[in-house]
């Protein structure tokens, strides 16, 4: 179910009966016919969440340490993380940016806003999600773990992509 996009679910006019309520239609399949329990989960997958959390001002210049914790409101599939500046950095160091959910990171290769940039969607190195898997209720940190070597980058925020799982 994973793997089929929203766009390509009909109306479910060729259901079979009352417990399958839409059907899936392609190039080569008609009409399979899906439960609203395959269909609740497959939609959770194509309709994302994101949680935008704000780490520091928008004028205060960065310092290394835990700047946001929060606790998850229910469990969370990660797809994606990003982070953005309002005053980019400069000099040779990156603004690295963890999220820890628990004390632990929640990332293989931590969050990156290369120099002169502000979102680390264009980094050089985009981030590497180790665990997934959030759990209700846990306890998430976002952490700077290095600040540019000009020592100019605010205004950070993280932003957290995935559905409710």
């Amino acid at each position: 179910m994973a793997t089929k996009k929203f766009s390509a679910f009909d109306s479910g006019a060729n259901a079979t009966s009352a417990s399958r309520i839409v059907g899936y239609t392609n190039s080569t399949t008609n009409n399979n016919q899906w439960t609203p329990a395959e269909l609740a989960a497959g939609l959770q997958e194509h309709l994302p969440e994101s949680f935008i959390i704000a780490c520091s001002d928008e004028t205060t210049v960065l310092t290394t340490g835990t700047k946001a914790t929060f606790r998850m409101p229910y469990a969370f599939t990660v797809t994606a993380v990003r982070a953005s500046l309002t005053t980019a950095g400069t000099g040779a160091n990156l603004v690295t940016v963890d999220i820890n959910e628990s004390g632990s990171t929640i990332l293989s290769t931590k969050i990156t806003i290369d120099a002169t940039e502000t979102t680390s969607t264009t980094a050089a190195t985009p981030p590497v999600i180790s665990d997934a898997a959030l759990a209700d209720d846990a306890q998430m940190t976002i952490d700077i773990d290095q600040i540019d070597s000009g020592g100019v980058s605010a205004g950070l925020k993280v932003t957290i992509i995935g559905y409710q799982s």
